[in-house]
């Protein structure tokens, strides 16, 4: 009896893939969420790759823009030499990362079968002054990819908050310039602590010492303390669930606007026109203008050491007014 050969296996589909580079922090993906989320809209077919540090896995996951992280960083936040990538070349690549040749260039090397950029031939002009939401967006709409910065709300965290109620107060940042003083940030503890509020205080990687000085000088208990950048899902759930959160501009300022959290951010040197988050009675800003400073000085800039912590109060008892229950109106007789 003769043996039939084996049919042929079935031809692999090939599903057509987009790439993104914003290999920077967590900031600075939350603000680049309302442009992956137009990407994702406009190329629904496509898998969705996100070149980033692997620690903004969980982010990018909860975004619901991305279908993988591939895993890419520099020092200092500088562009990867070169990205992990394998199979094809991308059929579409996106520089969110940077303005100039740089950043284009390892995506560039993967022979992508369009490349859009800043720094592309065709891409827009780069404007200095322009918030960085709009910024991504912009460059995705002259490409003909309608982008909506005010799209950066996250889905509530499956996790319970830690210290549900409870006040937080992020006293790091990635540069001095943008760190306000311990001494301030214990005043305010201080304060709120007096007046039965519970404080947490939270730090990232390598912030330990300052935690623990705020900490100290506030005298929070240790279950108050969170130190050493916590996983993202219990941050998440923290920021989400507490009353207000309290920081410079840096990433958690962000992510208590992607979750409804009221807020108070503190800027210097950076104005919150590049940073800040978008108006709402929610999120209060406090930032005394003066001349530009540098975001990467070893010492705290001028314009932010101008914010007392009498400031900071007062933004906090504004927006526990907005949660206040109304005067009853008088009655009419």
């Amino acid at each position: 009896m003769t043996q039939r050969p084996a049919p042929p296996p079935p031809a692999a589909s090939h599903r057509p893939r987009l790439l993104v580079l914003r290999a920077l922090g967590l900031g600075d993906l939350l603000a680049g969420v309302p442009a992956l989320r137009a990407l994702r809209r406009a190329f629904p077919a496509h898998e969705s790759v996100l070149a980033a540090p692997a620690e903004l896995a969980p982010l990018a996951e909860a975004s619901g823009a991305v279908d993988r992280l591939l895993p890419a960083a520099a020092p200092g936040r500088a562009v990867p030499a070169a990205l992990d990538w394998t199979g094809p070349p991308p059929d579409l690549a996106v520089d969110l990362h940077g303005k100039g040749p740089e950043s284009l260039r390892p995506l560039r090397a993967l022979r992508p079968g369009r490349l859009l950029g800043f720094a592309h031939p065709d891409g827009p002009p780069w404007y200095a002054e322009e918030h960085e939401r709009d910024r991504w967006c912009r460059l995705l709409t002259s490409y003909g990819i309608p982008a909506d910065p005010t799209d950066l709300r996250l889905p509530p965290p499956a996790a319970p908050s830690p210290a549900p109620g409870a006040v937080v107060l992020h006293p790091g940042a990635g540069a001095p310039s943008r760190r306000w003083p311990v001494d301030r940030y214990a005043a305010v503890a201080t304060a709120l602590r007096a007046r039965g509020r519970r404080v947490l205080v939270t730090g990232g990687p390598g912030e330990e010492e300052l935690v623990g000085a705020l900490a100290r000088a506030a005298a929070l208990p240790a279950g108050d303390v969170l130190s050493g950048g916590p996983p993202f899902g219990t941050l998440a759930a923290l920021v989400a669930g507490a009353s207000a959160v309290v920081s410079g501009d840096t990433g958690i300022a962000h992510l208590a606007v992607a979750h409804g959290t009221p807020s108070v951010t503190l800027f210097g040197p950076v104005p919150p026109s590049l940073w800040g988050p978008p108006p709402d009675p929610r999120h209060r800003v406090l930032w005394h203008s003066g001349p530009p400073g540098d975001p990467h000085a070893r010492t705290p800039d001028p314009a932010l050491l101008r914010i007392g912590p009498e400031e900071v109060l007062d933004a906090l008892r504004a927006l526990e007014a907005l949660d206040a229950p109304a005067a009853p109106l008088p009655v009419s007789r």
